[in-house]
């Protein structure tokens, strides 16, 4: 592939910061637009990636880093939001993926990938998070042209170090207190490998067959929510028990929940879960959890169990 400049939005995220550091890796010319730039010196260290601080709700803003670009990576999503009536996922879903859409055809820029989700369905998806990002994609995909190149990918569950998947419901079971009572338990996921949504979104880059199209990304496997936080207690050394939750009770710590800060569970994401994240295309990648997690997981229980024994020795 000959050298590219590339636009990233969401570059800075968990599965920004890998598509980026690969693409300079690989002789790219690559801006993430940020917030604040201090806050991610894992990209500031790298000399072909260029950090910039962009309020990228400004449509000026987009239109001068977008110039000259070969391609734009939109990345930019939300779990849950501010609000409790899907504002914050139209906000940041629907009408940024549409003004990026439009800074890009006002720079002529010829390549456009976008993230969505699986289960994304404008129309009849169950939740706020679902909806909007049906709604952008069919925006991102009606859009293709020959004037520019879309594609769109809908992930399950992403994992890798760092993620805020597994090392979520780590942290959870360590403070747990003898028992870990777990919402939706039955709820399904195909939990894929960063590193193969990193290399799927790199290969559309280039390849033009995939333009105009939504690909699924699934992992090798599919697990109930309750078998990968039991398996997470696993890594751990724990014999917590992991109890799931009738779908009533479930149901109401989400709404307990959604008041708390950080809304550690949502009405929301109750809703997206009453759906399963597994692919139907039958498309899967290779890696699996098994091969990846326990890299992570143990060792940062390691790390955990190091702070402990630092506070009680007062260091």
């Amino acid at each position: 592939m000959r050298q590219l400049d590339i636009c990233i939005l969401g570059g800075s995220g968990f599965v920004g910061s890998h598509i980026a550091v690969r693409l300079a890796a690989s002789g790219h010319r690559v801006k993430v637009l940020c917030r604040r730039r201090e806050r991610h010196r894992n990209l500031l260290v790298v000399p072909e990636i260029q950090l910039i601080e962009a309020n990228i709700f400004d449509r000026i803003q987009l239109l001068r880093h977008f110039t000259s670009c070969d391609a734009v990576i939109n990345l930019v999503g939300i779990l849950n939001e501010k609000g409790h009536r899907g504002d914050g996922f139209y906000k940041l879903h629907v009408e940024l993926a549409k003004l990026v859409l439009d800074a890009c055809l006002s720079k002529e820029v010829p390549r456009l990938i976008h993230m969505s989700a699986l289960n994304a369905n404008a129309s009849n998806g169950p939740s706020f998070y679902l909806r909007s990002k049906g709604e952008a994609e069919d925006a991102m995909l009606n859009a293709n042209s020959d004037k520019i190149a879309i594609t769109s990918f809908r992930p399950s569950v992403i994992f890798g170090p760092h993620d805020s998947f597994f090392n979520r419901f780590a942290s959870l079971l360590r403070i747990a207190p003898l028992v870990f009572p777990l919402a939706c338990p039955d709820a399904r996921f195909a939990p894929v490998y960063v590193g193969d949504v990193t290399n799927r979104f790199i290969s559309a880059l280039s390849d033009p067959s995939c333009t105009g199209q939504a690909y699924e990304l699934c992992g090798p496997h599919d697990y109930s929510l309750i078998e990968l936080v039991r398996y997470t207690a696993r890594l751990l050394g724990m014999s917590k028990p992991v109890i799931g939750l009738p779908d009533a009770i479930s149901k109401l710590e989400a709404h307990i929940f959604e008041w708390l800060p950080g809304k550690p569970f949502s009405v929301d994401n109750y809703h997206s879960l009453k759906i399963d994240s597994i692919c139907q295309q039958g498309q899967h990648e290779p890696t699996s959890i098994e091969s990846i997690v326990p890299g992570y997981i143990k060792a940062g229980n390691y790390h955990h169990k190091y702070d402990d024994y630092r506070k009680t020795a007062g260091r």
